[in-house]
């Protein structure tokens, strides 16, 4: 008998070569199968008569084999088959590419399934390509089929073969279920081994909504402990106490009133620092928010109190915008600060190393550049990670190395609804910058189509005759897809079209030096237009550009149009959005005009997440998260917030899982990266 622990090299049909990329894919025991849920489902359910198919269907028939399949070599590097199916209403032709093996798997006068998709009409109609298996007597109306990610040589049958093995292991193991029994009756969630059949081989997709809403709870759940229990583990470590938090000249050196959201934030930030905990806190906000004083209120607490802090930027140009921005304010208030880049000089880069080991640099400013040997603090109390998205969690550990336990602030311009920034960012607790500075003007957004474009361009020569200046964003850097523009591309259709005016190029394979030189240029004025990829997305900070091109907006995500568009509107002018690709069908419009009606972060971050679903988008397994096999944080939100109440529930009356060892060991498995968690 089989046991759901053996390896996937005992399964019958899987060869030594399949077994090696099933374990390439994480699945080295039957259990590891059960676990690896399909991504999607075929209704094969229901059998279509042969005569009825149409162009475009992906239809299933059961037919009989009425000619024999033919082989035929056409060119080098492609073969053909051919054979003829029918049933009780007609006949089809049924073509095989590149698959020499079919002619002999299919034998003329037997009955099969056939699923696959039809192309063309009347005489021209065929299946091409289908799917097959003989038409089982106990089987005669087909059946919902699993699709699985699969690595590549690796077929839907090898993972059929391999996770019916574990589904027979799974008859005979009585595996217990690790969720309380009074959980499972209060949410009316089945017990586990039926999920798990139910999840491989449903009969109905009743039954694969059923299984997905058990699994997934579980899986929410097991995250939930472990981010309950992090939280615990932290609250009790001992940290550096900033006794001498006040603020008055630093507000005072500012220049400007500071928002409410921004002042609550700070106030925030003072607590944790003087509370003799390390702080690890999330500073979210729009676009143009101002999480730059809250990192600075951070910055001045530190070196208040004999501190040095370091803020660290995901690209140079941020990172010395940043320091342009700090280093003045700090100035005002008597305190050091230093820039350190990857691009600096020898000479300059020995001079900085050595005001950050002998403590000089009260703040210091920089790139991954501050995480390299050699990079030495005196005495490194707080740590600020900027565009966090755009850092791991080892990164941000790395730095945080450089002091004993220093505080730490994570600042992101992605807004994300709370509830799923609490799960992301599961460690940090969150502030939300949710207001704008007074006087920031709307920038006025706009969907458009080709028909647009003359108009675009004389509206781009009259911003720029007015002394602004315009980005214009492109998603490749050079010709790729057809009827995408490059980068390249536009910036020479640009200077045709807008004789005497000054095109720069910007793109991510640029040297930094280059990238540096042309972003000073535009800063400076010395160039009216930019053409850019989206390197310019985060951070950029041009007050006098007015106008915002985005070409080919349907191939960007919502949350990072929002984010373009945050690149304009910066100084007192009226500034401009313009979106490419209205025309682009029915998605695309809904869409774009959606950010035409709203400038808020929150609402297009939950409309993205509703679209696109948390995957990249968030980067989750960058901030050292569990990978998550089924749930989706977005589209089971109500199922997080219970799994969310119900953890916090159970780890109160049992904060180590002391009565549910099947449980316990379960939350250790899924967070093993992350140590002992229960210790």
């Amino acid at each position: 008998m089989a046991a759901l622990s053996d390896s996937v090299r005992a399964v019958r049909g899987v060869g030594p070569k399949k077994a090696a990329l099933l374990e390439g894919m994480g699945l080295y025991t039957l259990e590891d199968a059960l676990y690896a849920y399909p991504r999607d489902y075929e209704d094969r359910t229901a059998i279509v008569p042969v005569a009825d198919v149409r162009d475009g269907d992906r239809a299933c028939v059961c037919a009989v084999v009425g000619t024999a399949p033919v082989l035929r070599h056409i060119r080098r590097g492609m073969d053909i088959t051919k054979l003829t199916v029918f049933d009780g209403s007609g006949t089809l032709p049924v073509t095989y590419f590149n698959n020499k093996y079919v002619a002999a798997q299919l034998r003329q006068g037997a009955a099969y399934l056939f699923y696959g998709r039809v192309q063309g009409e009347g005489r021209a109609r065929m299946m091409v390509s289908p799917e097959f298996e003989r038409c089982e007597e106990d089987r005669p109306q087909g059946r919902i089929v699993p699709v699985y990610a699969l690595a590549a040589g690796v077929t839907r049958r090898d993972m059929e073969r391999v996770t019916d093995a574990a589904l027979q292991a799974l008859g005979g193991a009585g595996m217990p279920d690790f969720l309380p029994q009074p959980l499972r009756e209060k949410y009316g969630l089945p017990e586990l081994r039926h999920c798990l059949r139910r999840i491989h081989r449903p009969e109905t997709l009743e039954d694969v909504r059923l299984a997905r809403r058990r699994l997934v709870f579980e899986e929410l759940f097991l995250l939930c402990c472990g981010l309950s229990r992090l939280r615990e583990r932290r609250r009790g470590e001992r940290g550096t106490a900033f006794l001498d938090t006040g603020l008055a000249a630093f507000w005072d050196a500012l220049g400007f009133p500071p928002t409410s959201a921004q002042r609550r934030a700070v106030e925030e930030v003072r607590c944790d620092v003087a509370s003799g905990r390390p702080m690890n806190r999330l500073v979210q906000g729009d676009v143009g928010s101002g999480k730059t004083v809250v990192a600075a209120a951070l910055c001045v607490l530190a070196a208040q109190n004999g501190y040095q802090a370091a803020l660290m930027a995901p690209t140079e140009i941020l990172a010395a915008q940043h320091y342009e921005t700090l280093a003045p304010l700090l100035g005002r208030l008597g305190l050091s600060c230093a820039l350190l880049t990857g691009s600096m000089g020898a000479a300059a880069r020995r001079e900085a190393l050595a005001e950050i080991e002998s403590g000089r640099a009260q703040v210091v400013v920089g790139t991954h550049a501050l995480i390299q040997k050699g990079v030495t603090f005196r005495r490194l109390g707080a740590v600020v990670a900027d565009e966090q998205h755009r850092f791991g969690v080892a990164q941000r550990a790395a730095l945080c190395a450089k002091g004993e336990t220093p505080h730490v602030l994570v600042m992101s311009a992605t807004p994300i609804p709370r509830t799923l920034a609490l799960i992301l960012y599961g460690d940090l607790d969150v502030s939300v910058l949710d207001e704008l500075p007074p006087g920031r003007r709307p920038v006025e957004t706009y969907a458009v189509g080709e028909k647009m474009r003359q108009r675009i361009y004389k509206f781009m020569e009259k911003q720029c005759a007015l002394g602004g200046q315009a980005y214009v964003v492109c998603p490749l850097v050079e010709e790729g897809e057809t009827g995408l523009r490059s980068a390249q591309q536009h910036a020479e259709i640009l200077r045709q079209e807008l004789p005497g005016r000054r095109v720069g190029l910007l793109h991510g394979r640029m040297k930094p030096a280059e990238k540096d030189g042309v972003m000073a240029a535009f800063a400076a004025g010395a160039l009216d237009v930019l053409v850019s990829t989206t390197v310019i997305e985060v951070g950029v900070n041009v007050p006098n550009a007015t106008l915002m091109v985005v070409e080919d907006a349907d191939r960007f995500g919502l949350s990072q149009l929002h984010q373009l568009r945050g690149r304009v509107g910066r100084g007192e002018r009226q500034s401009y959005c313009i979106f490419f690709g209205v025309d682009k069908g029915e998605a695309a419009r809904g869409r774009l005009r959606l950010l035409s009606a709203t400038s808020d972060g929150f609402e297009i971050a939950r409309a993205d997440l509703a679209q696109r679903g948390p995957g990249d988008f968030f980067g989750a397994r960058q901030h050292g998260l569990p990978p998550l096999r089924l749930a989706d944080l977005a589209g089971d939100m109500a199922l997080l917030q219970s799994a969310q109440e119900e953890a916090a529930a159970l780890l109160a009356e049992s904060p180590a899982l002391e009565g549910y060892p099947l449980l316990r060991a379960r939350v250790e498995k899924m967070w093993g990266q992350a140590g002992d968690i229960f210790n």
